[in-house]
């Protein structure tokens, strides 16, 4: 399964575009424009199995820093600054990690 048969490549490369410059990441403004906020659960499920790059049923901040890339494959990688950001915004529990239920959440708040 690939990002562009949940979200559309318009919406996945304007997403992008607007977070080209280095700290200009944000996580909710992001899903925001590509769609994903109005994506079923499965769907944002879906998403986030592909972002769970080694499966383990957790986004930890080495994954976060290619979450761009799991997007489009020629899109930059997060600062260290936007990867604790993001990490941060999402890890409700304060385990350092984004479970799939937090992860719901956070594109769906």
């Amino acid at each position: 399964m690939s990002m562009s048969s949940i979200l559309s490549a318009d919406a996945i490369d304007s997403a992008i575009k607007d977070c080209q410059a280095p700290d200009s990441f944000d996580g909710k403004k992001f899903f925001q424009l590509c769609g994903l906020t109005k994506k079923s659960a499965q769907e944002i499920k879906n998403v986030f199995g592909i972002i769970d790059g080694d499966g383990d049923g957790f986004i930890e901040e080495k994954e976060l820093k290619c979450f761009l890339q799991k997007f489009s494959p020629g899109a930059r990688v997060l600062t260290d600054k936007e990867a604790k950001a993001f990490l941060s915004l999402a890890d409700g529990d304060g385990d350092g990690k984004i479970g799939a239920e937090e992860f719901q959440a956070m594109v769906s708040s």
